[in-house]
């Protein structure tokens, strides 16, 4: 076996796929796109559902990448496993519909044991396989292996629900016993049983079976290779590590938190080793994520982000690591990557601060859970009572980012436990909601074999033609099938070429007519789409005889693609001015190029400016202003990033791409239609800015014509405005609105007055309406009060009057009730803290609430419970002691 650094483990991985034929797919960000059924990208396999679908067919059917990846649903496990991780990486080689079992199998032995390559000794490695796959035993078989190191298990067989399965085969490395956690006549003592010898290091899944909705499964018309080696399994093998953590992908991070730590060593204590694993793990995945466009919130990605910086920062606490650590770790984690994903390094100052910025908001958050735990423990001791409720402990994880273990911890501490089957069915209500939340949405489809077979070829003739005569009608497809004519209805088509542009990176299809020779409309098309195999698929309403063979004129509505073209040009220019306003670590989160507006996704920590804004709007003007040529460069894929091209849409580029270039101002990789002068845009307005998710924001924006209509209704509103206000000139408008607004001002404050003076009379009458209950002084009344303002105010002048231990105030809005219970100090005791008492006495009308021992309050929907809240309080107080 050859030593060798994680980076050449990758390396040698793709240049031998390389070597087979296979094209190098780069790492997809984990940041799934244009894909509602993933959170991340959590395999190789994820990136190329779209081949293996059949919704596009590859250039080369055999494909190979290193794909980052992210895992949470065993967030709990890493640290105290030898192999989990959240973040990793998945080598993999795919053929799709190319090569099969044998040729899969005779790749994997090759790499696996050639002097060439990893050159692993056979004796140490067995397989497992389905126990019906009589194909994959012979191909093992085939290369040598002895058949005492297959083993069958009903296990091997890769099904995610509807959609492309199949039997699979893992192999695994003997680590030798002298690893093993079990015994030698452990019936788990064999390959892919449950034990620490024999190391899982490579999954190859034979994906041959479409499973249907019925639950059938039937043959695929393309049959399909998927494979996936862990590097951090295949890393710990070669560099013979214990663990995945004592390889170079991970010793570096943990030996930068030794040093901030200054107190732990790892290998030393194993509660200590935990920490310091999960804190590598941590380091990885946010690092990356975050580079990815993912920031830290309170729901999706965002949430696991920030229950992943929460969990790493705790954990540095129990290190003895004061204060924020973590950003501290991204270089590291930049330089070990560096080799595969320079790009880490690259935007390590803009990682750094968002995950700094996160531990600091953490750190308060905090400070303020372990405040609400005390309370809520003195609260369990006060009531006498011995358990800490699960919700309680599960509003502590969710919101204030508290492991379970901490609360068990701090609980036991003060002679509690905790209801842990409260906190599991609050925690799987959480995974109900949020699976529910994603929907029904299958992963993968199933393969359309009738367009997978359409290999027609089309040309797209779109950038330099509005209109074609003489295309030849190729395919025509009418309810899942190919017809040679159509007369009517709705009917997919494919021409031998054509000027519609098919949707793709956020700008819509082309919309236009399909003519007869002699100038009659015979078709809409409404639609165009690409097909599997790329060509310009063409949804048409067709009104007269359609016929394979013949000849069509296809013109394209111009008006529409010169609104269009407009639009995507100016998204470009608008890519550029928010990279150059907000910093180069902005980035695209999505696009639409319609022909009435434009939107566009990126990622931001913090809302846009008015005056960014201003900026941003100016300098996209200035480039239209300046008339530039926008120059349109076709170029091979290497060539167009050593030029700088930044690629605006995702990584569907083939070898040929499109550069289009606007001076020195933009350099985008783009096959969509735009102006041939900025000009020809005319005027470029914002009209919105909102934010559309976890650190994503929305500029919607419109151009030429629609600016203008934009700009008149602005103009019309302000008009409007003038004559309301009888202003003779707009300039004077703000001088008007400032006049209104101090006025405004000046008689609230008066209100506010004459309510305090009002809450005062009303407060000086009934505050002497002292009852005694049982052992104290009550006053309870149902007042007016407009809001809990005023009760405040009532409930301040109790406090000066002191004309009794407690104040129990109730008040009428509409339907609507207002509660506050207020509690002497000098007389407290736990079942009558005002906190208590309201908690007590809400739900009256349909409402809660809280506050401190001293002053509470509450709000509800139920005004008519407003009595009964009055009497419940009377009672509780009469029952105290």
């Amino acid at each position: 076996m050859k030593q060798m650094s994680s980076a050449a483990v990758r390396q040698m991985f793709l240049d031998f796929f390389k070597s087979k034929g296979h094209t190098i797919e780069p790492s997809a960000p984990l940041v799934p796109k244009d894909d509602p059924t993933l959170l991340w990208i959590n395999s190789g396999v994820a990136t190329m559902k779209k081949y293996f679908d059949g919704e596009i067919i590859p250039k080369n059917p055999r494909l190979t990448s290193a794909q980052k990846s992210i895992r949470t649903n065993d967030i709990e496990n890493v640290g105290h496993t030898a192999r989990h991780q959240t973040f990793f990486e998945m080598l993999g080689n795919f053929s799709v519909g190319d090569y099969f079992k044998d040729q899969a199998v005779a790749y994997a032995w090759e790499f696996l044991t050639s002097p060439q390559w990893l050159d692993f000794d056979p004796e140490k490695l067995y397989m497992t396989i389905y126990p019906k796959d009589e194909t994959a035993y012979n191909c093992w078989i085939k290369q040598g292996v002895d058949p005492s190191h297959i083993y069958r298990l009903e296990d091997n067989f890769w099904d995610i629900g509807v959609g492309p399965s199949g039997p699979d085969s893992e192999i695994f490395y003997d680590r030798g016993q002298e690893n093993n956690d079990v015994a030698l006549d452990d019936p788990e003592n064999y390959p892919g049983g449950e034990n620490a010898r024999y190391l899982e290091i490579w999954n190859l899944v034979f994906s041959q079976f479409n499973h249907l909705p019925d639950g059938r499964f039937v043959d695929q018309p393309h049959k399909n290779i998927d494979t996936g080696m862990g590097l951090e399994r295949i890393v710990s093998v070669i560099q013979d590590a214990p663990t995945n953590f004592e390889t170079d992908l991970f010793l570096p991070i943990i030996q930068a938190t030794e040093k901030l730590s200054a107190q732990k060593t790892y290998g030393v204590d194993k509660d200590d080793d935990i920490a310091f694993k999960i804190i590598a793990d941590h380091a990885r995945a946010v690092t990356f994520a975050i580079g990815d466009g993912a920031l830290p919130s309170n729901e999706g990605r965002g949430y696991v982000l920030r229950r992943l910086i929460r969990r790493a920062s705790l954990n540095g606490r129990k290190l003895g690591i004061q204060g924020s650590f973590l950003a501290q770790l991204v270089p590291i984690v930049g330089q070990i990557m560096e080799s595969y994903y320079p790009e880490v390094l690259q935007q390590k100052d803009f990682i750094a601060k968002v995950i700094a910025t996160e531990e600091e908001r953490f750190s308060e958050t905090l400070n303020e859970g372990l405040a609400l735990l005390k309370a809520e423990i003195d609260q369990v001791k006060a009531q006498k009572q011995t358990v800490l409720q699960g919700d309680v402990a599960f509003k502590l994880f969710d919101t204030y980012g508290f492991p379970y273990e901490l609360t068990v911890e701090s609980a036991g501490e003060a002679g509690l436990t905790v209801d842990q089957a409260g906190f599991d069915a609050q925690m799987q209500a959480q995974k109900d909601r949020a699976r529910k939340a994603r929907g029904d949405r299958q992963s993968m489809g199933s393969q359309d074999e009738l367009l997978m077979d359409i290999k027609t070829p089309s040309q797209f003739v779109g950038y330099d033609h509005l209109e074609v005569a003489g295309a030849q009608l190729q395919n025509i497809i009418v309810a899942d099938a190919q017809v040679d004519q159509v007369t009517t209805g709705s009917a997919q088509v494919i021409f031998d070429q054509t000027p519609f542009y098919a949707e793709m990176g956020g700008q819509v299809g082309d919309l236009g007519q399909i003519l007869a020779s002699d100038g009659t409309l015979v078709a809409q098309v409404v639609d165009v789409q690409h097909a599997p195999n790329g060509q310009n698929l063409h949804s048409l309403q067709v009104q007269a005889p359609l016929t394979v063979g013949e000849r069509y004129t296809l013109a394209i509505d111009a008006d529409f693609r010169k609104k269009v073209r407009r639009n995507h040009t100016a998204t470009h220019l608008l890519d550029q001015a928010l990279r150059n306003i907000l910093g180069e670590h902005t980035h695209q989160a999505g696009s639409l190029v319609e022909p009435d507006y434009l939107r566009f996704d990126f990622t931001s920590l913090e809302k846009v400016t008015p005056e960014q804004l201003q900026q941003i709007e100016q300098l996209v003007n200035e480039q239209i202003w300046q008339e530039i040529p926008v120059e349109t460069i076709e170029t091979d894929l290497e060539t167009a990033k050593k030029m700088g091209a930044i690629a605006l849409f995702d990584n569907k580029y083939g070898d040929q791409v499109r550069v289009v270039k606007i001076s020195d101002f933009s350099l985008e990789l783009c096959g969509g239609t735009h102006v041939q002068n900025t000009a020809e845009i005319g005027i470029f307005k914002i009209t919105a800015e909102t934010a559309v998710g976890a650190g994503v924001r929305r500029i919607t924006a419109v151009t030429s014509q629609a600016a203008f209509q934009y700009y008149e209704e602005q103009g019309q509103y302000l008009t409007a405005v003038q004559q309301e206000l009888k202003v003779p000139q707009a300039q004077g408008l703000l001088d008007k609105v400032v006049q209104l607004e101090t006025e405004l001002k000046t008689s609230q404050k008066q209100l506010q007055e004459l309510q305090a003076q009002a809450a005062q009379q009303q407060a000086s009458s009934l505050l002497d309406q002292v009852e005694t209950v049982g052992n104290y002084r009550l006053v309870t009344a149902i007042v007016s009060a407009s809001n809990m303002n005023e009760l405040r105010q009532i409930a301040d002048t109790w406090k000066q009057k002191a004309s009794s231990d407690i104040l129990v105030l109730g008040a009428k809005l509409g339907t609507k009730a207002n509660l506050l219970v207020a509690v002497n100090p000098k007389v407290q005791v736990a079942e009558l803290q005002a906190n208590s008492l309201i908690k007590a006495i809400a739900p009256a009308i349909a409402g809660g609430g809280g506050g401190r021992a001293d002053l509470a309050q509450a709000g509800g929907k139920n005004a008519a419970g407003l009595q009964e809240a009055l009497q419940k309080a009377h009672t509780l107080i009469a029952a105290a002691e």
